[in-house]
Protein backbone atom coordinates (compact mmCIF):
# COMPACT_ATOMS: atom_id res chain seq x y z
CA UNK A 1 0.00 0.00 0.00
CA UNK A 2 0.90 3.74 -0.72
CA UNK A 3 1.73 5.39 1.76
CA UNK A 4 -0.82 7.87 4.28
CA UNK A 5 -1.17 11.92 2.73
CA UNK A 6 -0.50 14.28 5.62
CA UNK A 7 -2.53 16.79 3.72
CA UNK A 8 -4.42 18.76 6.34
CA UNK A 9 -7.57 20.56 3.94
CA UNK A 10 -8.34 17.53 2.10
CA UNK A 11 -11.16 17.31 -0.87
CA UNK A 12 -13.97 15.07 -0.23
CA UNK A 13 -12.70 12.98 -3.07
CA UNK A 14 -9.49 12.33 -1.13
CA UNK A 15 -11.10 11.95 2.02
CA UNK A 16 -13.74 9.08 0.39
CA UNK A 17 -11.19 7.37 -1.23
CA UNK A 18 -9.02 7.16 2.03
CA UNK A 19 -12.24 6.04 4.39
CA UNK A 20 -12.18 3.18 1.64
CA UNK A 21 -8.67 2.42 2.40
CA UNK A 22 -7.61 2.76 -1.17
CA UNK A 23 -4.61 4.13 -2.63
CA UNK A 24 -4.71 6.76 -5.58
CA UNK A 25 -3.49 3.45 -7.91
CA UNK A 26 -5.93 1.13 -6.01
CA UNK A 27 -8.84 3.55 -7.10
CA UNK A 28 -8.07 4.76 -10.33
CA UNK A 29 -8.51 0.48 -10.97
CA UNK A 30 -11.53 0.41 -9.75
CA UNK A 31 -12.67 3.61 -11.39
CA UNK A 32 -11.66 1.89 -14.43
CA UNK A 33 -11.58 5.38 -16.61
CA UNK A 34 -10.20 7.57 -13.91
CA UNK A 35 -6.29 7.70 -14.44
CA UNK A 36 -4.18 7.71 -11.08
CA UNK A 37 -2.62 10.89 -12.54
CA UNK A 38 -6.53 12.60 -13.27
CA UNK A 39 -7.46 11.50 -9.70
CA UNK A 40 -4.66 13.10 -8.17
CA UNK A 41 -5.53 16.24 -10.46
CA UNK A 42 -8.90 16.37 -9.11
CA UNK A 43 -7.95 15.45 -5.28
CA UNK A 44 -5.78 18.30 -5.37
CA UNK A 45 -7.93 20.88 -6.86
CA UNK A 46 -6.52 20.99 -10.29
CA UNK A 47 -9.06 19.61 -12.53
CA UNK A 48 -12.34 19.36 -11.75
CA UNK A 49 -13.92 15.97 -12.26
CA UNK A 50 -16.78 15.59 -14.66
CA UNK A 51 -19.99 14.26 -13.86
CA UNK A 52 -19.47 10.66 -15.01
CA UNK A 53 -16.06 10.88 -12.80
CA UNK A 54 -18.44 11.42 -9.58
CA UNK A 55 -21.21 9.28 -10.40
CA UNK A 56 -18.25 6.42 -10.69
CA UNK A 57 -16.38 7.49 -7.45
CA UNK A 58 -19.62 7.61 -5.68
CA UNK A 59 -19.80 3.70 -6.87
CA UNK A 60 -17.06 2.58 -5.96
CA UNK A 61 -16.26 4.56 -2.18
CA UNK A 62 -20.11 3.49 -1.82
CA UNK A 63 -21.22 7.00 -1.18
CA UNK A 64 -24.01 8.24 -2.72
CA UNK A 65 -23.68 11.69 -0.71
CA UNK A 66 -20.72 12.78 -3.21
CA UNK A 67 -23.51 13.16 -6.30
CA UNK A 68 -25.56 15.46 -3.81
CA UNK A 69 -22.08 17.26 -3.05
CA UNK A 70 -21.01 17.81 -6.64
CA UNK A 71 -23.98 19.14 -7.39
CA UNK A 72 -24.97 21.69 -4.83
CA UNK A 73 -21.12 23.28 -4.28
CA UNK A 74 -19.49 22.44 -8.28
CA UNK A 75 -22.25 22.20 -10.88
CA UNK A 76 -23.16 25.72 -11.98
CA UNK A 77 -26.83 24.78 -12.50
CA UNK A 78 -26.79 22.63 -9.23
CA UNK A 79 -25.82 25.78 -7.14
CA UNK A 80 -28.26 27.05 -7.98
CA UNK A 81 -30.90 24.37 -7.53
CA UNK A 82 -29.64 21.95 -5.58
CA UNK A 83 -29.74 22.49 -2.15
CA UNK A 84 -27.26 20.43 -0.16
CA UNK A 85 -27.83 17.66 1.88
CA UNK A 86 -26.11 16.75 5.33
CA UNK A 87 -25.64 13.37 5.50
CA UNK A 88 -26.31 12.83 9.80
CA UNK A 89 -27.66 9.35 11.15
CA UNK A 90 -30.42 7.87 11.23
CA UNK A 91 -32.46 9.23 14.18
CA UNK A 92 -31.91 13.08 13.47
CA UNK A 93 -33.03 11.72 10.12
CA UNK A 94 -35.79 10.75 11.57
CA UNK A 95 -36.57 13.19 13.96
CA UNK A 96 -36.06 16.09 11.34
CA UNK A 97 -38.94 14.27 8.47
CA UNK A 98 -40.78 14.53 11.69
CA UNK A 99 -40.91 17.46 12.65
CA UNK A 100 -41.33 19.00 9.33
CA UNK A 101 -44.18 16.75 8.62
CA UNK A 102 -45.51 18.43 11.51
CA UNK A 103 -45.09 22.00 10.69
CA UNK A 104 -46.70 21.07 7.41
CA UNK A 105 -49.64 19.37 8.90
CA UNK A 106 -51.43 22.44 9.95
CA UNK A 107 -50.58 24.17 7.14
CA UNK A 108 -52.84 21.87 4.83
CA UNK A 109 -55.86 23.88 4.72
CA UNK A 110 -54.47 27.42 4.70
CA UNK A 111 -52.85 26.04 1.49
CA UNK A 112 -56.24 24.52 -0.14
CA UNK A 113 -57.93 28.08 0.48
CA UNK A 114 -54.85 29.46 -1.08
CA UNK A 115 -55.16 27.52 -4.09
CA UNK A 116 -58.72 27.15 -4.20
CA UNK A 117 -59.20 29.90 -7.30
CA UNK A 118 -55.74 29.08 -8.85
CA UNK A 119 -54.21 32.50 -7.74
CA UNK A 120 -52.56 33.87 -5.45
CA UNK A 121 -53.56 36.77 -3.86
CA UNK A 122 -51.44 39.42 -2.63
CA UNK A 123 -52.81 39.13 0.89
CA UNK A 124 -52.21 35.13 0.43
CA UNK A 125 -48.73 35.90 -0.75
CA UNK A 126 -47.03 35.88 2.77
CA UNK A 127 -48.81 32.85 4.37
CA UNK A 128 -48.11 31.03 0.42
CA UNK A 129 -44.22 31.51 0.85
CA UNK A 130 -44.33 29.93 4.27
CA UNK A 131 -46.02 27.07 3.35
CA UNK A 132 -43.33 26.86 0.31
CA UNK A 133 -40.60 27.09 2.92
CA UNK A 134 -41.75 24.36 5.33
CA UNK A 135 -42.57 21.80 2.22
CA UNK A 136 -38.91 22.64 1.26
CA UNK A 137 -37.92 21.36 4.83
CA UNK A 138 -39.58 18.28 4.08
CA UNK A 139 -38.17 17.96 1.01
CA UNK A 140 -34.60 18.17 2.38
CA UNK A 141 -35.40 15.49 5.10
CA UNK A 142 -36.81 13.07 2.41
CA UNK A 143 -34.05 13.79 0.55
CA UNK A 144 -31.28 13.03 3.35
CA UNK A 145 -33.30 9.80 4.17
CA UNK A 146 -33.00 8.43 0.94
CA UNK A 147 -29.57 9.58 0.62
CA UNK A 148 -29.29 7.17 4.04
CA UNK A 149 -30.85 4.17 2.74
CA UNK A 150 -29.10 4.34 -0.61
CA UNK A 151 -25.66 4.26 1.20
CA UNK A 152 -27.09 1.46 3.77
CA UNK A 153 -28.16 -0.74 1.17
CA UNK A 154 -24.21 -0.21 -1.05
CA UNK A 155 -22.95 -1.20 2.36
CA UNK A 156 -25.23 -4.19 2.64
CA UNK A 157 -24.30 -5.32 -0.91
CA UNK A 158 -20.64 -5.42 0.05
Amino acid sequence: MGRKSTRENKTIYQKLREENDLTREKAAELLEFISEDRLERIENEKSEPAPEDVIRMAEVYKAPELCNYYCSHECPIGRKYVPPIEMTELPAIILETVASLNAVYPLTNRLIEISRDGQISEDESPDFSNIQENLEKVSLAIEALQLWVEKEVQKADS
